[in-house]
Formats: C-alpha cells, sequence, structure tokens
C-alpha cells in the first residue's frame, strides 16, 4: 500500500522528524488560506499523486505571491500528470500541498526497504540527490551506497560511520545525518514498511538535515497491526478493479495484454504470464485466486477479468492442491452461465480431483477448450485471442 506525501509528512513528524509546514489544499480558496497562513513567502505547490517523477512532469511549482498560488493549484487540480511512474494513461490530481519554502544548500538521496534476497534491510544513500536519481543510479552507480542491516541485531553504528566515510559526508553533517538515519531506521521497524524513499533529503544553511519529499510503502499483509495506517489508503489512486479483488479475497493486478489470466497460486501465475509470451501473446492481468478459493470467488475472479474491455480470451491454469478442481470447475460453469461469457475460454486442470472437474465441464454443455497442460494452454489461448 501506498501513502501520499502530505500524509509521508506527517508521518515523519508524528515520530520526532522535522519537515516543512505544509497544508493540504482541495480547491484554489484553500490554497489562498494556506499561503497566508504559511507566511506569504515562496512556497512550493505540489501536485499529490502515487508516482515519482513529479518536478519533471510540472507537479511541482515554486510560487512567491498569492495570485502565484492560486494560478499554480488551479492548473493542477482536474489535471491529469504524466511522469515515467504512471505510464501514458497518467493520474488525476485531485488534491495539492502547498509548504513552506525551505533554504537548501545540498541535496542528497536516502531509501530504506526490504531485501527479500537477502532477508535484511537495505539502505541506500547517495549525495547526488535530486531529480536526476535515475541517471545517477544508470550511469554512475558507483556514487550510490548501500548498507545491509540484518534485523536480528539491528543498525550498529560503525555501520552508519563506514557509511558517512564511504560516501564523504562532511564531517559537519555527521551528527544530525547518523541521527536522521537511526530514526528513519525505527520508524521503519515501526509499521513495517515495505520502503521509504527520501529525494531529496535535504541539508539546510543551519546544516539542518529534512526529507523534502517522502514516498513510503506499506506490506499489506501487515495492515491488520496498523489501522491507523491502513485508514490512510486513497482508493481513488488504485485500479479500481485491484480494489474489488482485494474485498473478494483475490490478488489482481491489471496489465495491457488481451489474454485474461485466472491462476491460483502467485508463482505459477507468474509463470502462465511468461508461457503466453513465449507464445507471443500479452496477458491481461495477473490474478491469484489463493488455495481455498471458493465458487463465488471464482465467479467474481470473473467478473473483474471480463470487466477489462481489451481481453479477447481467457486462460484459468489451475493446479489443484488444497484447492479442489471440482471446485473450480463448478465455479468456471456458474460464471460463464451467469455472465453469458462469450469470449473463448481456455482451461488446464491438473491435480486433486481433476477428473471430477474435468467430467463437470464436459458435462456442462458449455463452449470450453479444454487443455492437456500448461503450454498447450497457453499456445491454445494466444491463437483463441488471435482470432
Amino acid at each position: 500500500m501506498n501513502i501520499h506525501e502530505y500524509q509521508a509528512k506527517k508521518l515523519f513528524s508524528e515520530n520526532h522528524i522535522s519537515t516543512p509546514k505544509g497544508i493540504l489544499v482541495t480547491s484554489v480558496e484553500e490554497a489562498e488560506k494556506a499561503f497566508e497562513k504559511l507566511g506569504g513567502g515562496i512556497c512550493a505547490v505540489k501536485a499529490q499523486i502515487h508516482a515519482g517523477g513529479r518536478g519533471k512532469a510540472g507537479g511541482v511549482k515554486i510560487v512567491k505571491t498569492s495570485k502565484d498560488c492560486i494560478e499554480e493549484t488551479k492548473k493542477l487540480l482536474g489535471s491529469t500528470l504524466v511522469t515515467h511512474q504512471t505510464g501514458p494513461q497518467g493520474k488525476k490530481v485531485r488534491k495539492v500541498y502547498v509548504e513552506e519554502g525551505t533554504q537548501i544548500c545540498k541535496e542528497y538521496y536516502l531509501s530504506c526497504l526490504v531485501d527479500r534476497e537477502s532477508a535484511n534491510i537495505t539502505l541506500m544513500f547517495s549525495k547526488e540527490g535530486g531529480m536526476d536519481i535515475e541517471e545517477v543510479a544508470a550511469k554512475t552507480p558507483e556514487k550510490i551506497f548501500t548498507l545491509s542491516v540484518d534485523t536480528t541485531i539491528g543498525l550498529k553504528d560503525y555501520q552508519l560511520r563506514q557509511l558517512i566515510f564511504d560516501s564523504k559526508v562532511p564531517q559537519e553533517e555527521t551528527k544530525n545525518f547518523t541521527g536522521f538515519v537511526k530514526s528513519l531506521y525505527k520508524l521503519f521497524l515501526k509499521h513495517d514498511f515495505s520502503m521509504i524513499e527520501i529525494n531529496p533529503l535535504i541539508v539546510t544553511n543551519e546544516n539542518k538535515i529534512m526529507p523534502l519529499d517522502g514516498k513510503m510503502s506499506f506490506d499489506e499483509n501487515s495492515l491488520y497491526r496498523h489501522p491507523n495506517i491502513k485508514a490512510l489508503r486513497d482508493f481513488e489512486e488504485e485500479d479500481p478493479r485491484e480494489v474489488e479483488a482485494s474485498e473478494h479475497g483475490l490478488s489482481y493486478i491489471g496489465l495491457d495484454g488481451n489474454i485474461g489470466c485466472l491462476v491460483n497460486g502467485a508463482g505459477l501465475a507468474m509463470a502462465t504470464m511468461d508461457i503466453i509470451k513465449h507464445y507471443g501473446g500479452e496477458p491481461a492481468n495477473f490474478l491469484d485466486v489463493g488455495g481455498g478459493a471458493s465458487e463465488d470467488m471464482v465467479k467474481n475472479a470473473f467478473k473483474i477479468i471480463l470487466r477489462d474491455k481489451k481481453v479477447k480470451a481467457v486462460f484459468v491454469n489451475i493446479f489443484g492442491g488444497i484447492m479442489r478442481c471440482d471446485v473450480i470447475a463448478r465455479g468456471i460453469v456458474t460464471a460463464s452461465q451467469e455472465l453469458k461469457i462469450s469470449i473463448p475460454l481456455v482451461v488446464r486442470l491438473e491435480g486433486t480431483n481433476v477428473q471430477q472437474g474435468k467430467q463437470i465441464l464436459h458435462e456442462s454443455g458449455l463452449s470450453i477448450l479444454p487443455a492437456d497442460y500448461m503450454s498447450d494452454g497457453a499456445e491454445k489461448a494466444v491463437q483463441a485471442a488471435r482470432g
């Protein structure tokens, strides 16, 4: 789960990490009041969307007068902002954050994320912070320094001293930098983050270190422990199909292809998408119904898949372990009859009660293309999507 910058700034402040003052607005009238409340000096007007690259895309504007603040807010609210992370469709701007200006001496980059390969938490730091950090990573990766922290031991002072030495952080900034990183790491553990990214992390003329931006992602599996974090979720920023899927206990991610995928198990779902591409097709989604799906879950999965008008065929790929193939088969029949599925439907069943499942499909009288194995099903689905 992702949250907005203004929400991230609030979390920073609540955990003793100072940030510039800012006010969230949803109208030009609120923007005018916010500008005056912040002192009427230089301010930044920032579009609030779940995507990076806002500055380059025109989503962050510096204003010096109330009139400019009103004008820039008016331009942003209701507009569609396209960045390198939104895709060509962009994201609609519904909220704007008006933030007081800050004297910036230096811009750094700092992030904290879960490294699934090592099962540790990795800190990434660079003195080349700002809008071009992706270019730095691509062309001069040696300017990005990493620190792996074993969570069973914790972040140690000697590790921070090594990071400071390697990256050549100036001595006058060392104390504040060390304190900031320790606070960030503590915050990361406290709320079960997947990632915190600060770009830029600024140094003021008084050597004060603070986040000028903040991107935060949380492990959705841990949200039951953090109702205050769960309450920050902005459904308007998410694909409505993904929101609906989560309400039914399904894992769904929309893609750009034309072959719908209904699979049980994340690993098998990934393999299914890969083999569809191997045969020249493009998957329209990732959809995992899980290991204990009911007939209703299967029906709801079909509803979500078929809502995508680009879908020209559906490939059901089930390996029944805990999941029973006869349950899936009855779900397919019910969904086909109730939803009046008119596009080609390719079904591959294997595992528990597979013969009963195949018999249910055969006796249903539905026009279903059976597949004996995964590659057979993928090839048939690609051919069917092509007509």
